[in-house]
């Protein structure tokens, strides 16, 4: 398999998961100004929106879109429990937190990085991403991970906005259970190899 990425982007969530897997796989890094890979291959012909991440399978298919990679991930290697089985209610309840990371906090901050977003409304942004925020400190409340005891599919997603929030400088004081859960999973060797990979650290 080959991963495309962007170091940093949100790309690095199904990165994290491909190491937590044990995964063999190629990371690709994209120019996402250029679209063009460190290859120098035409990335609109690898994936047409342009946007990163990308998984292209052993068969040469692509799947792209964060939400359905790391359930791709996960379910080929389903004993190292990143996601539920199919029929549990667990599954959809991370399920569930994916679609908010997504939807709540992803698309949010694309919005607030754009450089043609006026002042003003980066403001209102600002605001409704830290009351987000507030909610998964009190979902994380005597909780070592989103779903309980077990790290999961979320929680790598999870992972990437809480960088982009501190990159953004958001206003997380007084948020201990974040600030714990995300000491928590920046120690995980596979976060650990992740970041190195993409010079994060």
């Amino acid at each position: 398999m080959k991963l495309f990425c962007k170091a940093g982007a949100c790309s690095l969530s199904p990165h994290i998961v491909l190491r937590e897997c044990g995964l063999d796989f190629t990371q690709v890094n994209v120019d996402l100004t250029q679209k063009v890979t460190e290859r120098s291959e035409d990335y609109w012909l690898i994936n047409p929106k342009g946007q990163v991440p990308a998984l292209e399978l052993d068969d040469g298919s692509i799947l792209t879109e964060s939400v359905a990679i790391v359930q791709y991930l996960a379910d080929l290697k389903p004993d190292r429990q990143l996601l539920a089985p199919p029929g549990s209610l667990t599954r959809y309840h991370t399920l569930a937190w994916l679609s908010f990371i997504s939807s709540e906090l992803h698309k949010t901050f694309i919005a607030l990085f754009q450089s043609d977003t006026p002042e003003d409304y980066k403001a209102v942004l600002r605001a409704r991403l830290e009351q987000q925020f507030r909610y998964v400190e009190r979902s994380l409340q005597d909780k070592q991970w989103l779903m309980g005891l077990r790290f999961s599919v979320a929680d790598a997603s999870l992972y990437v906005m809480v960088r982009w929030a501190q990159a953004a400088q958001l206003d997380l004081a007084g948020l201990t259970a974040l600030e714990a859960w995300f000491h928590r999973t920046s120690q995980r060797p596979a976060v650990q190899a992740a970041l190195n990979a993409e010079g994060l650290v």
